[in-house]
């Protein structure tokens, strides 16, 4: 049983985490590089947008030879409304804070009630009625601060993506960089094993969208853009599996079945690369539908992109997510969290296209804990999204 004044003694920790982090979420909203545009990135680093690109390379299409205007250049007018944009984005991200802050006064205001009854027994004996109060209500206070605390990088990370959906690139960056570093930090505060083993999880995803968005497109096709990001995103991975030392079958590295859910998973990548190309009406990533080209996307997008994102999604975060909040909580999570890495798209429907192609994921790995079933899954939908459907339907009427 928990001496109840190191249980106070922990309150009042977890209240000062939480002010300070909403403060800093105050701070960074009224911060320069909130309305800096100097600092913004090219969407053309998302991969989103690479098989636009490599579409328009290929069939021969020219841009417009128009010239384009600086954003410093924008007429009078638009300047003042961005200056409106950029103060209403400010108001909202202190009035969001503000809230952050009352809810979670008025979540533990209950338990300032019971502190202040666990320290006023303190030298009275205990009966066997009053241990077993403080026990059911201990495990309350630290269930809800798991979630708590595990609700803090999902905002960040959601408000990052959100900055990328609105092409605000500089300071979506900047976030995303602070995130990684409180994550990375959070262990001099925190010392529950569950909540490291979930922040480092939660690492992965900012580390993918700035290596995602800091690889420059230096090749003729963007292909191979994808293994040169997705390459060195193994490297961490890989050191988190290890000092997290989560055996094989829970990182879903079985041969089970292994036939059957191979042969189930072309049909079913065909449907789910189907509403997704009427989604989004995804280029081609290659020129022409020749076996060695086919072998090659097919390559790179199982072994690459399948694997290492299911990796981090399905293996890592849902199975975290699934012993700490349980499998409603976990499969809810993660499928939101995929679906807002693919906000460089610029659609709201490509985000909650993806929401929902995560949550089909998460709860086929999550019946069969099989990762070569869901990597190879996730790669023939990206097969068939960036090289069959483009060819086949790309020069039909009206689509």
């Amino acid at each position: 049983m928990q001496n109840p004044i190191n249980f106070h003694e922990k309150q009042k920790k977890l209240s000062l985490l939480i002010i300070i982090s909403v403060l800093a979420l105050a701070l960074l909203a009224v911060s320069p590089a909130a309305s800096s545009s100097s600092m913004e990135l090219s969407s053309s680093a998302e991969v989103g947008s690479f098989s636009e690109q490599v579409h328009a390379e290929v069939s021969g299409e020219t841009e417009n030879s128009g010239a384009a205007q600086l954003p410093n250049e924008d007429p009078e007018p638009f300047q003042k409304i961005r200056q409106r944009v950029d103060i209403v984005y400010a108001a909202g991200g202190i009035g969001a804070a503000i809230l952050i802050l009352f809810g979670y006064l008025h979540i533990t205001s209950e338990n300032s009630g019971f502190a202040k009854k666990s320290l006023s027994s303190l030298h009275w004996p205990r009966t066997w009625k009053n241990e077993e109060y403080e026990e059911v209500e201990q495990e309350k206070y630290e269930a809800r601060k798991l979630r708590l605390l595990t609700v803090a990088p999902v905002l960040g990370i959601t408000l990052a993506e959100l900055l990328i959906f609105s092409d605000r690139m500089g300071i979506a960056v900047w976030m995303h960089i602070g995130i990684v570093i409180a994550l990375s930090l959070s262990d001099m505060f925190l010392k529950d094993p569950q909540i490291h083993r979930i922040y480092q999880a939660f690492m992965l995803l900012p580390v993918l969208r700035l290596i995602n968005l800091s690889m420059p497109v230096f090749f003729e096709t963007t292909l191979y853009t994808f293994v040169f990001v997705y390459g060195p995103l193994a490297l961490p991975v890989g050191i988190i599996v290890l000092h997290q030392r989560d055996s094989l079958e829970q990182l879903g590295i079985t041969l089970k079945h292994i036939v059957p859910y191979m042969i189930i998973s072309i049909p079913l990548g065909f449907l789910l690369g189907l509403g997704e190309y009427f989604t989004i009406q995804a280029g081609y990533l290659i020129p022409d539908l020749s076996f060695g080209n086919l072998l090659k996307l097919t390559i790179t997008m199982v072994f690459f992109v399948g694997l290492v994102e299911e990796l981090i999604f399905r293996s890592i975060l849902q199975t975290r997510l699934e012993s700490a909040l349980g499998v409603k909580e976990a499969l809810l999570i993660t499928s939101l969290m995929f679906g807002l890495m693919h906000s460089g798209y610029g659609t709201f429907q490509e985000i909650l296209y993806t929401g929902f192609v995560g949550l089909i994921m998460g709860l086929a790995f999550y019946k069969t804990r099989s990762l070569p079933f869901i990597a190879t899954l996730h790669g023939f939908v990206n097969v068939f999204l960036f090289g069959i459907l483009p060819h086949q339907l790309g020069t039909l009427p009206g689509i």
